[in-house]
């Protein structure tokens, strides 16, 4: 259905894809596999018309073509779920999902019946319960996920790329998409699944695809391939999960919330949290657990101080009673946020990684008013390094990062502010194994250095493996707590299934 040639590109002299080539039979589900940065994204741009400047050949349905732009590829039958949401915020899902193809009556007006109708078919086919009039702001980054799900299917595409559709959206949001998929390939179409998460390709793959540092290792059929196997061909060597060894001890007081109420915006007399209360110690790593609408984030957006006119509680940080009425009395009390939307919370896109890294800690490296940019480079090298952010120089713009690099800088950045709560939400999202465990090795670090970590996680094998103690979410409260040593997926998530289901 679709072929790559030997295709190469680069960005500022920098090669992202090294004569790549692969094939794309219809009717398979062809898993793109490779660590952040090996190029999946890129050449996923190229055959979806995003990028149109690269050498090489792009082959569909037997002839040459170049797309000049996405709405081309789209035109041809080519249709793409972008890693990173592109949605616009103050538009309803049915005006994200018709934009640039809308819907006209007979008399050459919107025909926003059809549009609304067409929008609630597919969200009811996703399974997703809200109205097709909902703003994208009103939604959760997983709804948003959905959405964006919705708008490939919209298209009665020949070729659908779906890069990195579960990292956001819950089991039984995954589920749903699996039988999409299914129904997909019985129609003959041709799938490339990009993801992380390697149990998925065993589930639905029919083939793969290695990208490694841009070039192509290895292509093949999924039967009789391993997880270790595949771990192997991705980055070349073997890799061994890290396990929390250093479990805390001492329990020295660092963090304790009680009774944390958030109020619902617009209605004050309905709460999104009820009655939230936890300990924090030096060293702990406390992971947060919940199915999507738990609430998880909204508590990290109030310990932030985000929603100081709807948050009731009382906290002690560090032996004193503490109420923040702004992020930035949050961050100077030694409170820091790892938001679960990099590229809308998180980054300043189009700036170079150096500022993005200096953001939150300006104050730290200036004089007389002056920033002192020797101090502000020192840093920024500081923790390229220490994190492994792969970029040529810091002076790289963050855009044009992988989507794990992106999360590193935004980890550096809440860094350099030295807190003593470091709140981690959905950290290891969009991350490599290899990469993972990277971030694995830097918290357990970190928390044997003394800080508290706060860790929000939709995979239970990653609660499970980094927590010293996990806490349990479900409809805004607290339903369930565990030692690390007595926790089981299985009891984990009974705790996680609203009551009301």
């Amino acid at each position: 259905m679709l072929a790559a040639q030997h295709i190469s590109k680069r960005f500022s002299g920098v090669t992202a894809l090294d004569n790549i080539c692969l094939e794309l039979p219809a009717g398979k589900v062809t898993a793109i596999i490779g660590e952040n940065g090996a190029g999946k994204s890129t050449l996923m741009k190229i055959l979806s018309g995003v990028y149109d400047e690269y050498e090489g050949d792009v082959i569909y349905k037997g002839d040459k073509v170049r797309f000049k732009n996405p709405r081309e590829a789209q035109n041809a039958g080519i249709a793409i779920i972008h890693q990173e949401l592109n949605l616009i915020p103050y538009l309803s899902i049915t005006e994200n999902l018709f934009l640039g193809r809308e819907l006209k009556n007979s008399f050459g007006f919107l025909d926003k019946k059809a549009m609304r109708l067409k929008t609630e078919e597919l969200l009811k086919k996703l399974k997703l319960s809200v109205s097709a009039d909902t703003l994208i702001a009103d939604l959760k980054v997983g709804q948003q996920q959905v959405v964006e799900i919705a708008k490939a299917l919209l298209y009665d595409a020949e070729v659908i790329m779906m890069d990195e559709p579960t990292s956001a959206i819950s089991e039984s949001e995954v589920e749903v998409l699996y039988g999409i998929i299914e129904d997909l390939r019985k129609e003959n179409k041709a799938i490339v699944y990009i993801s992380h998460k390697l149990n998925e390709l065993f589930k639905i793959a029919d083939n793969y695809v290695v990208l490694r540092d841009g070039k192509t290792i290895e292509s093949g059929e999924m039967k009789g391939m391993t997880h270790d196997a595949i771990i192997h061909k991705m980055v070349g060597r073997e890799i061994d999960i890290v396990r929390n060894g250093n479990l805390v001890k001492e329990k020295n007081l660092l963090l304790k919330v009680d009774g944390l109420c958030l109020a619902k915006a617009g209605n004050k007399q309905k709460n999104i949290l009820n009655n939230i209360c936890f300990e924090l110690h030096r060293g702990e790593i406390l992971g947060i657990f919940g199915l999507m609408g738990a609430g998880r984030t909204e508590l990290m957006e109030a310990l932030l101080g985000l929603h100081p006119e709807l948050t009731k509680a009382t906290i002690t940080l560090d032996t004193k009673a503490v109420k923040f009425n702004s992020a930035t009395e949050a961050i100077k009390a030694g409170m820091a946020l790892v938001p679960e939307d990099r590229k809308k919370d998180g980054l300043v896109l189009g700036l170079d990684i150096r500022t993005n890294i200096s953001l939150s800690s300006v104050d730290q490296h200036q004089s007389t008013g002056l920033i002192d940019h020797k101090a502000e480079l020192e840093k920024a090298q500081h923790y390229i390094k220490a994190l492994k952010i792969k970029t040529t120089s810091e002076k790289q713009t963050v855009k044009n990062l992988s989507g794990g690099n992106q999360q590193k800088v935004v980890l550096a950045k809440c860094l350099a502010t030295k807190p003593k709560v470091l709140m981690l939400d959905e950290p290891t999202r969009g991350i490599d194994i290899n990469a993972k465990n990277e971030i694995y090795k830097l918290i357990s670090e970190l928390a044997a250095s003394g800080l508290g970590i706060i860790m929000v996680s939709s995979e239970l094998p990653e609660i499970l493996a980094i927590s010293d103690r996990i806490l349990v979410m479900a409809e805004g409260a607290m339903t369930g707590e565990f030692a690390a040593a007595n926790a089981t997926e299985d009891n984990i998530l009974k705790a996680a299934i609203p009551q009301s289901i």
